[in-house]
């Protein structure tokens, strides 16, 4: 058990971010990703894990020359679905950013991992092999590498964390929660660093085709970089992304202690439910809003300390409109004309359950190097969606606060709340 003596913020331990480790389709680490996502760049292209040239969705936003065994062992790695792969690999990148010796200290360093789906790929294999070569040919690592606590489970098995370990799995929001979760594991003294984060691999022909038939998905074919276009008139739906991402979560005195470097302090939580559909968002708005008004409450910050928003924004119809509407009702439709709002899922697509852990990598960076991401694809204003979204080009700003909204299938909502840190 630690001896630190611990600070707090209105009487609770406080909550650094101090290592950062991603693989996204704009690049299999922290600083690729990032450059590219400044540059506009984005990841969709045709989808190349299967052949899709007969579904009505052709493309995705898939990681580029992603090698598991740059992190895991070849023939442990094969035995893994791929959403294990990318989170192990997300993890160790974090570990190592942030200096860590977990060995020394493990059962006070925890993990919360979400995921969206989980081992679909895996789920998918098994089915074929059963239908089409008997149930006695079914590999016995199936299950395993299908259920979703496993990508928190080999991340603490891989990296040796003793500490509190779950995984959520709320659909789109799960990331964000899980880095909320963690994040309340610190303050209440159950752990002193945790790795947060979240993985999604479910650009699979499961995947693509019940996204599909659901009309979720855009079907710009012909174009699929220009086809994720978040808050734009002529948005028709999300483009599938998978990625990992994981923040080292840690008390605030511990890093010091240590002489950690500190990216940003991770302030408020907020999550609400809607209690409304199984995919479309709370018509209103109330209930999401809520969620970042506890995140503000959480944080003890006023809503026009917020320098920056990090939209769920999907590029589809209903769900853009939405959240315009709930950052107003949030912070007031007057505020809300004063901050920029950018949605990153342009660049790397919809990574479903990881998308809260890399969009909040990008809001921590954002306040950390006072960059804000563009909106890429925006082109057509929407009278329905009339924000600031930051179109198409990086813009500099001094952003000391920032929120990164995660909202998902079911009506989970999630925000948190990230400040720049500059010492005590």
């Amino acid at each position: 058990m630690t001896t630190v003596e611990y600070g707090s913020q209105n009487g609770r331990r406080r909550v650094a971010i101090t290592g950062l480790g991603a693989v996204t389709p704009l690049g299999n680490d922290v600083a690729t990703t990032w450059q590219s996502l400044l540059a506009g760049e984005s990841g969709a292209a045709p989808i190349a894990q299967f052949d899709a040239s007969e579904f009505p969705v052709t493309f995705a936003c898939e990681l580029k020359d992603f090698d598991p065994t740059q992190w895991i062992e070849r023939k442990h790695a094969r035995r893994l679905d791929r959403f294990a792969q990318m989170i192990i690999a997300a993890a160790r990148q974090a570990e190592a950013d942030s200096g860590l010796e977990i060995a020394k200290e493990a059962e006070r360093v925890g993990a919360a991992i979400a995921t969206g789906i989980g081992g679909i790929g895996a789920f998918q294999d098994c089915y074929d092999t059963l239908i089409h070569r008997g149930a006695d040919r079914v590999n016995p690592f199936s299950i395993p590498a299908i259920i979703p606590n496993m990508g928190a489970g080999w991340v603490s098995m891989e990296l040796g964390t003793r500490g509190p370990l779950s995984s959520q799995c709320t659909a789109c929001a799960a990331s964000n929660m899980a880095i909320g979760d963690g994040a309340d594991a610190i303050r209440l003294g159950r752990a002193d660093v945790m790795l947060c984060g979240g993985t999604e691999a479910g650009i699979t022909r499961v995947g693509i085709a019940g996204f599909g038939a659901m009309r979720a998905l855009s079907r710009r074919n012909d174009d699929p970089a220009r086809a994720s276009r978040p808050f734009d008139a002529e948005r028709d739906g999300f483009v599938m992304g998978e990625g990992a991402a994981v923040l080292v979560l840690e008390e605030l005195e511990h890093a010091k202690a240590r002489g950690a470097k500190i990216y940003a302090e991770l302030l408020g939580y907020g999550v609400s439910s809607d209690a409304n559909h199984i995919t479309e968002p709370d018509p209103e708005g109330s209930n999401p809003a809520r969620a970042m008004k506890m995140a503000f409450a959480d944080a003890g910050v006023d809503p026009t300390e917020i320098g920056y928003v990090n939209a769920h924004g999907t590029s589809t119809p209903l769900g853009d409109a939405s959240e315009t509407r709930v950052i107003k009702l949030a912070v007031g439709a007057e505020v809300a004309r004063r901050i920029p709002v950018s949605s990153t899922k342009g660049a790397t697509g919809h990574c479903l359950g990881a998308a809260g852990a890399i969009e909040a990598i990008f809001t921590t960076l954002a306040v950390q190097r006072g960059k804000i991401p563009p909106t890429i694809n925006y082109e057509v204003e929407d009278p329905d969606c009339d924000l600031d979204y930051v179109p198409n080009e990086a813009r500099d700003a001094d952003v000391r606060v920032a929120v990164n909204n995660s909202f998902g299938f079911g009506g989970h909502n999630a925000s948190i709340v990230v400040r720049r840190y500059d010492g005590d």
